[in-house]
């Protein structure tokens, strides 16, 4: 690995969730969940992004399962050798967040010696690796499994936290010194959250505490906990033994490069006033009882920048930011990595040895939002998706790959600052000054046609909280029919994007007006097409799953031939060949059966509004539908958009029903008990245009909405807060 201090800039590595965590008694491993143990080409795909160095798992828990058991290395080997043939650093990581295989457990006394055992191994097997990380964030791991009870073994006292720690980096040191008996260059990388505690003044005492506390992984290793230390006396009186105290002074183990991770809620806020946080679970320390929330939710934090530079002046070890990640939407991903870029890219020109930065989570994770203690299958996506078990490259990774080669990156959604530094994200509003655009006065916008539709007033809801700058126009302002009028607006606000969110959309109707129908939906998108094309525009717009007969009965995607039986359903078909013909870059999404909490124009609102007024209401039994919900068909086109994604996807909630079923399971969520639903056929409700019996639709090319249940549960919730 070059360690040269390049003042220019940190290099960019790479890192990908590999926790194998214990729950009671399960074992959840992050790499079987995405899929990375069966795809051959993730590591051809994560050398793309020019990474330096990669953090990887050679993890206990997956080689040694059994204790004694002959180890298989193949898979290992196979992938070491991989990241080697791309002249990649592979740091080898052998606990992560783990509590070791079933015959320990972090606390039992011979863990150490159980896991500097494994260590040798690895060492052994592959004898030219050059650096380490024996034990990820092991100041976490202690708090999560012996103080906070989320992990096992599931304890909640102080002093088996601190045996936790103590045993995990007892077993750092001496992993590191069986490692080197076999390979003395070896190096490691120690990890850990770089954190920071605020607090109202009377918690002060609380917070000093615990800014205190932040540092004993490093402070320990460094043989810095002797009689002098604050902590020295502290951990006595919890019963750690003086001789295991003493060991670290003995034994220091100093990183070669200190790793510091930065979330943003790695700075927390205590504040005793519980009353302001109606959704938070108050804890305390004996004294007084208060909430321990994100810091950014309640005050400016202080940020990366300052953060490593305390780290720096308190060690003078060469520091890398060894995760970077935030499980948002793609611009929020991409603000957050570039802000601690250019954090990191300014504590150099100080003086700080910032060796890199790791773009974290290259392939996601799941249920991290739980902390990994419930399995609910939700996955964030990281430089790669793969929710679909598909590498498939998001804005994200090219954002990294330019920072990797001559480290710097122009993106229209970097202009804005991420949630965490505007307003949205206070608990409780505060008196401040915003300076607000005129629609008229912006320029490198989001253009969106259709303001007044349930696609239109969803994306400029959705852009408007997510910064994203843009022009909302509706029928009035703009005749998407008129190419003059399209390129004087395209003059007039310079958009980088535009959304066509425009359309016909009564399929009754469009049997009798079908020259209208196709005029709007055919001929407006595709002059909206020719025109992004014409100004190097980005461009999407949407089709239907009415494009398809419904002979299939299985479901639809985006591969499969299309034969509409309607009006409305032959002008989506001729829009989709020539916005495609026009401009193959555009990006054409087809969805089905919209229904969200901000408008009333969706089935979900009208059977609601029906069985409040205790009205009859029919509704088909045969016919089959993927219902989507608005808010994540809006989030998730947006971030396709953004990651330059072209051509047909198909986005709707996963999952599918009737659409008598989805109106009783509508019932049944408010309380209704259904019986003014009347269920019909196809053929008795007299339709005027033809519906296919099946169009529920899944895509193949790497994308998921949430579960149709999920959506339901988040619409009212929404729809409750809405009323309020």
């Amino acid at each position: 690995m070059d360690i040269k201090n390049h003042i220019s800039k940190p290099q960019i590595w790479g890192g990908i969730e590999c926790t194998i965590n214990r729950v009671a008694e399960s074992f959840r491993d992050q790499l079987h969940h995405c899929g990375h143990y069966t795809r051959a080409d993730d590591i051809a795909a994560f050398a793309s992004i020019g990474i330096k160095a990669l953090r990887y798992p050679v993890l206990w828990e997956r080689h040694e399962p059994l204790k004694g058991q002959a180890i298989d290395w193949s898979w290992a080997t196979r992938q070491l050798e991989e990241i080697r043939k791309y002249n990649i650093t592979p740091i080898a990581g052998l606990l992560h967040h783990g509590s070791g295989p079933s015959f320990t457990s972090l606390n039992d006394p011979d863990f150490p010696n159980l896991f500097a055992a494994y260590a040798k191994k690895v060492a052994t097997q592959f004898p030219w690796l050059e650096w380490y990380t024996p034990v990820n964030e092991p100041h976490t791991t202690a708090r999560f499994s012996g103080l906070y009870g989320f992990w096992y073994p599931h304890y909640q006292r102080e002093s088996d936290y601190a045996f936790m720690l103590f045993n995990q980096l007892k077993g750092t040191v001496l992993a590191m010194q069986e490692i080197r008996k076999i390979n003395p260059a070896a190096k490691y990388v120690q990890t850990e959250d770089l954190s920071k505690t605020h607090s109202t003044p009377l918690l002060k005492y609380q917070a000093d505490f615990e800014n205190e506390r932040r540092w004993l992984t490093f402070d320990i290793l460094c043989g810095r906990i002797n009689k002098k230390h604050f902590f020295w006396k502290h951990f006595l009186a919890l019963g750690i033994p003086k001789a295991m105290l003493q060991f670290f002074v003995d034994n220091p183990m100093p990183p070669d490069i200190m790793g510091f991770n930065y979330y943003v809620t790695s700075e927390r806020y205590l504040d005793e006033n519980i009353k302001n946080y109606p959704s938070h679970k108050p804890g305390g320390n004996g004294k007084h009882i208060y909430v321990d929330v994100e810091a950014s939710r309640v005050i400016d934090i202080d940020g990366i920048g300052k953060l490593l530079k305390e780290a720096w002046d308190r060690y003078r070890v060469t520091i890398a930011v060894t995760e970077v990640h935030l499980n948002c939407t793609r611009d929020e991903q991409m603000r957050w990595l570039y802000e601690v870029w250019e954090s990191c890219c300014e504590m150099r020109s100080q003086g700080v040895d910032v060796k890199a930065i790791t773009a974290w989570s290259i392939i996601g994770a799941y249920d991290w939002c739980n902390l990994l203690t419930r399995q609910e299958d939700k996955y964030e996506s990281g430089l790669y998706d793969v929710s679909n078990n598909m590498l498939r490259k998001t804005a994200t990774a090219k954002l990294v790959m330019a920072l990797a080669t001559d480290g710097k990156y122009h993106h229209p959604v970097l202009k804005n600052k991420g949630w965490w530094q505007r307003d949205i994200r206070f608990f409780k509003p505060i008196d401040r000054s915003i300076k607000i655009k005129k629609n008229n006065t912006i320029d490198n916008c989001v253009l969106i046609i259709g303001k007044n539709g349930t696609l239109g007033a969803a994306f400029t809801k959705v852009c408007n909280h997510r910064a994203l700058d843009f022009i909302a126009l509706s029928s009035k302002d703009l005749n998407i029919c008129d190419s003059i009028e399209i390129e004087r607006a395209i003059n007039k606000y310079k958009p980088w994007a535009l959304i066509n969110a425009a359309g016909y959309v009564n399929v009754e109707s469009a049997e009798m007006n079908r020259d209208e129908c196709f005029k709007v939906n055919a001929c407006g998108a595709e002059l909206l097409a020719t025109a992004c094309n014409k100004f190097g525009i980005k461009f999407m717009t949407f089709s239907s799953d009415l494009v398809f007969d419904g002979v299939k009965f299985t479901p639809y995607i985006e591969m499969d031939g299309v034969k509409p039986l309607n009006v409305f359903g032959e002008s989506k078909v001729l829009a989709e060949k020539m916005v495609m013909a026009i401009n193959p870059d555009s990006l054409v999404i087809r969805s089905s059966a919209f229904f969200g909490p901000w408008d009333q124009y969706n089935f979900v609102f009208h059977v609601l509004d029906s069985l409040k007024k205790d009205q009859t209401f029919p509704v088909l039994n045969d016919v089959y539908v993927s219902p989507t919900y608005v808010p994540d068909l809006a989030n998730t086109a947006l971030d396709l958009f953004i990651d330059d994604e072209a051509g047909i996807w198909h986005l709707s909630s996963d999952g599918s029903c009737s659409w008598e079923g989805l109106a009783m399971e509508v019932a049944s969520r408010a309380g209704y008990s259904g019986n003014n639903l009347v269920g019909k056929t196809l053929g008795e409700m007299e339709l005027k245009a033809k519906r296919p019996l099946y169009s529920v639709l899944q895509s193949k090319k790497g994308i998921r909405l949430p579960a149709l249940d999920n959506a339901l549960e988040r619409y009212f919730q929404e729809k409750e807060i809405l009323e309020k």
